[in-house]
């Protein structure tokens, strides 16, 4: 996706800095709204940070409930996408299942499902048995139960991006790629002067969407937004014939975060590593193969025959309770730090982020992500993520 635009504007009434699926969804959404003069600068190309290295879930599944409420908001986007903005996702909804080996898991996971019903999410826990006949790959030593929920799934990142910046430019937002921001100046009457390698901007909102690289724009306007980029690595196996015409969920051993979904004629698959640190690397790296190949042994052992096609590393952006910063100060906002949730989150955040610039009330209050709540000791842990 190139830039529609190889001038930048003097002026805009937005300048949203980030062309990922938080940023495109923040310009859609604005647009949509009426706000004709938007402004998406990006790094690198629509797409090209975090979101195109995802692994494509999406889910409702969570442990805090305004992760939820995001999510199941988004859920419902999602469904509708072809429609609005009008773009096919390739959404798959063949569930999340969670499967649980430790009682302490098994009993923050029955809390979390009554509240996801609570709020209208169709999860519910299930036998060991349930979970093996759902996922037969999985193999079951040391299981003790599992969650579903039939709504959540996956699709592609990349199409969403599309999606939400046809139809943003149909409406008249410029975006301007290989443009980086530079440096953010306050000018003392309610604007800011957006700095870039390829010319300044004025602005009266300045919305920061720039995922792992969050930390340095909040630095331009002395506000602190504790992201660090972590590397995450993904993998896809060669075709599996056994897979046709089954319908495989999104299957997460939560216990080593090892999870794998269909894609294509084969398998997306992937884990956390623990031994991962901080910084911006994108390199593949084979160190922690030792790691997954144990996992993968524990929980699917039959993938260790399969042969891996290729893979990629990405970055997740990591806050200290691993959950968003979402919040303003002045008029300059920010949506960033999902640390793992932030494509799935995308549609909803689009809205939120909307509401926040035009002072309208969001359909869910995001107050308590502000960023200023590790300061005051209010940080909200997010058990679920992955």
């Amino acid at each position: 996706m190139t830039s529609a635009s190889p001038e930048l504007p003097s002026q805009a009434e937005v300048v949203v800095i980030g062309g990922g699926v938080i940023g495109t969804s923040i310009a859609f959404h604005l647009a949509e709204a009426g706000v004709r003069d938007v402004v998406v600068v990006e790094r690198d190309e629509l797409g090209s940070g975090s979101t195109c290295k995802a692994a494509g879930g999406v889910r409702a599944q969570f442990s805090d409930e305004l992760n939820i409420r995001l999510g199941a908001r988004s859920l419902e986007a999602f469904q509708r996408f072809p429609q609005r903005p009008g773009q096919e996702i390739d959404l798959h909804q063949v569930g999340y299942l969670f499967l649980l080996s430790s009682r302490e898991h098994v009993t923050a996971f029955e809390r979390n499902v009554d509240l996801q019903n609570s709020l209208g999410v169709r999860s519910r826990m299930l036998t060991v048995e349930e979970a093996r006949r759902m996922s037969p790959l999985i193999e079951t030593d040391g299981l003790l139960a599992a969650t579903f929920s039939p709504d959540d799934g996956h699709c592609t990142p990349e199409s969403v991006v599309l999606g939400y910046a046809t139809a943003a430019r149909r409406s008249g937002v410029r975006f301007h790629t290989r443009t980086t921001v530079r440096s953010i100046v306050g000018t003392g009457s309610d604007t800011f002067r957006v700095q870039t390698d390829r010319g300044t901007v004025s602005a009266g909102n300045v919305v920061c969407a720039a995922g792992a690289w969050s930390r340095s724009i909040g630095e331009m306007v002395g506000v602190d937004l504790p992201v660090s980029p972590l590397r995450r690595q993904v993998m896809f196996t060669e075709p599996m014939p056994e897979l046709h015409d089954r319908v495989t969920p999104f299957t997460i051993d939560f216990g080593s975060t090892f999870y794998f979904h269909r894609e294509g004629p084969g398998l997306l698959f992937g884990m956390s590593d623990p031994e991962e640190t901080p910084g911006f690397k994108l390199d593949v790296s084979d160190e922690w193969l030792p790691r997954l190949t144990e996992a993968i042994g524990r929980r699917a052992p039959k993938l260790l025959d399969v042969g891996v096609r290729n893979g990629w590393a990405g970055l997740y952006e990591m806050t200290p309770d691993h959950n968003a910063l979402i919040g303003s100060t002045g008029r300059f906002f920010y949506a960033t730090g999902f640390s793992g949730h932030g494509f799935l989150q995308g549609p909803a955040i689009g809205e939120v982020v909307r509401d926040l610039v035009l002072d309208r009330e969001p359909f869910v209050d995001v107050s308590s992500l502000d960023a200023s709540r590790f300061a005051a000791d209010r940080a909200r842990p997010e058990l679920n993520c992955v």
